[in-house]
């Protein structure tokens, strides 16, 4: 009755053997892990069964139908082998784990032996066919004293964790990291609202595990042979072990690529939230055809290059030594053009070495892939060579590109120069290598010279010009002769087919032989395959010199690219100052790659009498590019990067906050204003006074009293806190605050509306000069961005009618809301003469408009 319950079949007979078979592995499957679908192979297709061909189906779209016998049918669907890797990936992406069950014997007349050969969830694959050349994490989250995360990459063996004192500090470092699968413990996953908060933020992949602190202890030991002392707290080692046992499962025991865990402390590296992450496009662009910093910089040659440059994006520096080592090294190479271009044509020829320790560590790589193993490390004493006279951070680069020659030179002795990709194919050993199977195949090789001459020994015995030799996959080897000379066919051929012109004969000694070849063939094979596997356990035990060997060259490779950016776009090294930036002439990187010369740069000041610039303006004019500019030259610095500028001088800043764009949390049931104002909240609650924070229009989500009262009180909550903070507003109400705070600067973005003949204002055209300049903007042009925008004009000249009838009308109202706040207290006698007198003049100017 079970095993119908899990076809979900028809009729009360037994289960053919075949399906009893399908069912004692898809429960032994399933009590690893629970929700995987099953691949269970027959002949020569993958086959799904019951629940688990309903859900292929109509994941993948196959034809649905069923497998009977005479007492039972249950819903079937298959995928052909050829088309697994393709259907895999698209299981991977929607979130399924499957299970690979192969046929490991030969079919026969009784049922074929099968096993599962391949576990496969999003986070823990590490097939080149399905990984990306990014990085592929699986994470694991326990609570305890706080908060803790695991972190491993186990196509590369990385293996990190990080302890965290709030829920929010623990989603910002997950957001960072893309984590492609995340492990809840208990008390998490089965607590309603946080799982539904938890999956609102991260839409990937749950999955369960175990989470238990004797389990996880067992696991440490069992993986690391200790348990780190820096993993202090229950809630890491859980954490940690639950991580690491997950990873066990899908890799069927084998996780010798992971050698040590990193405890990384998150402030020790500038604060990023994921609202920064996501404002300042790092990873992800905000628009389909849009470009991110990483596609930017992204010059880098090798895949664990790349992966090193978004490591280095996500984890900004705050040591003032290590940036520096880092622009050293930039600035060495920047100066170097021939070195450069000799290190960068160098890393084009290399494989992706981190990867290839991790196959090599857990002993599943391909003979493919040792090749590209031995010819990566081929490259990397001449990379220590180029490097050789220098010092600092590329001098340690040098000293850890181990080329372990006597590994190259094992390997080149072993395996032909285009070896086959899988170990059972045959013909991956070099000649002259391995005594017995050159003995094996010289043996063969005689057989196949007599096979060759046999066809002109037996033509000259018969007299028959047209016999011939041929071989095929149900005759093996036979002796064909055409119909006008089957007289002449002599006694000691036996006939064993006959075509429409001819007949096809074999002979006691032709079987023999055959048989002979067969034999010999597989017994070659057999030994090949022992022979690549010795050589791919020894090479397991070069691991670690491989993994600090690979680490090293991803660095040159982030540092080569760095430089050639540097080089190609003029960008300049920054100076670390102790409080203030300056940067002259500083252009978005992003988008000056996309506007080229026609891109303006902008100066940017902040410091101790310029710790807030309020920036006013039209949209459109560049208020937000000019925000994002001075928040990515900062990031840029702290990676030890140049920065597109003329000339930089910045501060060690320990976050970037930023509150950029509108979004909806439809699911989440939060409005935009809801949403701005939780990273509002967020911000105003972390912020330092070593804090850079990027605002851009706070409060238009709500009424325009209550947005501008809570936009004036961030302002003076940031200003207060000392926070180095770029405002962009179109409440020009607080420009005013210019004469109540000291170190607030106003600024605007430069724009002219162009008037036509008749001088009619808002009926012409709107110049933008993305300029940004001192002083407050004077107004918005609304109505000319909307005319831009192709409003029709029916709609933009009715608003330009009403936009003047409201300034007339809300002047009042506007003067209200400034006496309602104006603080008389702080006020001198003679700025409230100023300020009475501001207010006559503005009102006369009404008295004037109301009459014309």
């Amino acid at each position: 009755m079970r095993a119908q319950n899990v076809l979900k079949g028809t009729g009360s007979g037994a289960l053919p053997p075949m399906l009893e078979q399908y069912v004692r592995m898809r429960d032994e499957v399933a009590a690893q892990l629970p929700h995987a679908l099953l691949l269970f192979q027959v002949g020569d297709f993958y086959e799904t069964f019951g629940e688990d061909a309903e859900r292929a189906a109509r994941l993948l779209g196959l034809a649905l139908t069923h497998k009977s016998s005479r007492d039972f049918s249950t819903p079937m669907a298959g995928i052909p082998l050829r088309a697994l890797d393709g259907h895999v990936e698209r299981l991977l992406a929607a979130g399924v784990c499957v299970a690979v069950a192969d046929q490991v014997e030969e079919p026969g007349s009784g049922l074929v032996d099968r096993k599962v050969t391949q576990l496969l969830t999003p986070g823990t694959v590490t097939e080149e066919r399905h990984l990306g050349a990014d990085e592929n994490y699986l994470a694991a989250v326990a609570t305890g004293d706080g908060y803790a995360l695991a972190l491993l990459d186990v196509s590369t063996g990385e293996f990190r964790c990080a302890a965290f004192h709030t829920r929010l500090a623990l989603y910002d470092e997950l957001s960072r990291w893309r984590a492609r699968e995340v492990l809840l413990a208990p008390e998490l996953s089965g607590n309603a609202a946080l799982l539904a908060d938890f999956q609102a933020r991260f839409p990937v992949m749950l999955s369960p595990a175990t989470f238990d602190e004797d389990a996880a202890h067992a696991e440490l030991l069992t993986v690391l042979g200790e348990v780190s002392p820096e993993l202090a707290s229950a809630a890491l080692r859980r954490a940690c072990g639950a991580v690491l046992g997950y990873a066990r499962v899908t890799q069927q025991g084998r996780l010798d690529m992971v050698r040590r865990v990193v405890r990384f402390e998150p402030g020790a590296h500038m604060r990023l939230p994921d609202a920064a992450v996501r404002a300042l496009e790092l990873f992800t662009a905000q628009s389909p055809q849009g470009r991110t910093l990483t596609d930017t910089l992204g010059h880098t040659r090798t895949a664990g290059g790349r992966r090193r440059l978004r490591a280095w994006l996500r984890a900004p520096l705050l040591d003032e030594l290590s940036i520096r080592a880092r622009l050293d090294s930039v600035e060495a190479l920047t100066r170097a053009p021939d070195l450069r271009g000799a290190a960068r044509s160098l890393l084009y020829r290399a494989h992706d070495l981190e990867r290839l320790a991790a196959r090599v560590a857990t002993r599943r790589a391909t003979p493919r892939e040792v090749a590209s193993l031995a010819r990566t490390l081929d490259l990397l004493p001449e990379a220590a060579a180029l490097l050789d006279t220098q010092g600092g951070l590329l001098g340690s680069v040098r000293t850890r590109l181990t080329g372990l020659p006597d590994v190259v030179t094992r390997i080149r002795a072993a395996l032909v120069d285009e070896p086959p990709i899988r170990a059972g194919d045959g013909g991956l050993i070099r000649d002259g290598f391995h005594a017995e199977l050159d003995e094996l195949r010289g043996a063969a090789i005689g057989h196949r010279a007599w096979l060759a001459e046999l066809e002109v020994s037996e033509r000259a015995r018969t007299g028959i010009p047209s016999l011939k030799v041929g071989f095929n996959s149900v005759f093996g080897y036979y002796l064909e002769v055409t119909g006008a000379h089957l007289g002449k066919v002599p006694a000691d051929y036996r006939q064993i087919a006959t075509l429409k012109d001819r007949a096809r004969f074999t002979r006691p000694d032709l079987r023999e032989r055959e048989r002979e070849i067969a034999r010999l063939d597989a017994a070659s094979e057999r030994l090949e395959l022992e022979v690549f596997t010795e050589l791919r356990d020894s090479l397991a035990a070069h691991a670690e010199a491989l993994s600090e060997a690979a680490g090293a060259l991803s660095e040159l490779d982030v540092l080569a690219a760095l430089a050639e950016m540097a080089a190609a776009s003029s960008w300049v090294r920054p100076a670390t100052t102790t409080g203030h930036t300056h940067l002259t002439q500083a252009r978005h990187p992003v988008v000056e790659g996309s506007l080229g010369g026609r891109f303006v740069p902008n100066d940017a000041r902040l410091g101790e009498d310029r710790r807030t610039l309020l920036l006013t303006g039209p949209n459109m004019a560049g208020k937000s590019t000019y925000l994002r500019t001075v928040a990515l030259c900062a990031l840029l610095h702290q990676i030890g990067s140049f920065v597109p500028a003329d000339r930089a001088e910045l501060p060690i800043y320990d976050a970037i906050h930023t509150r950029i764009g509108a979004s909806d949390d439809l699911a989440g049931g939060r409005s935009t204003f809801m949403v701005e104002m939780s990273e509002l909240a967020a911000i105003l609650h972390g912020v330092t006074a070593r804090s850079l924070v990027i605002l851009d229009e706070i409060g238009r989500g709500t009424s325009t009293l209550d947005g501008l009262a809570i936009a004036q009180a961030a302002l003076e909550h940031l200003h207060a806190a000392g926070a180095h903070t770029l405002f962009a507003t179109h409440y020009f109400e607080l420009t005013r605050l210019e004469a109540d705070l000291p170190g607030l600067i106003n600024l605007h973005v430069a724009a002219e509306e162009v008037h036509l003949e008749n001088g009619a204002a808002g009926s012409g055209g709107l110049t933008f000069y993305h300029q940004v300049v001192p002083g407050a903007a004077r107004q918005s042009y609304g109505v000319e961005v909307a005319r831009l925008a192709g409003l029709p004009g029916q709609v933009t000249t009715r608003a330009a009618r009403l936009l003047g009838a409201l300034s007339v009308q809300g002047d009042d109202t506007r003067l209200s809301r400034e006496l309602a706040t104006l603080d008389l207290g702080r006020l001198t006698p003679m700025q409230a003469l100023e300020t009475l007198h501001r207010w006559q003049r503005e009102l006369n100017g009404q008295a004037v408009a109301i009459e014309s």
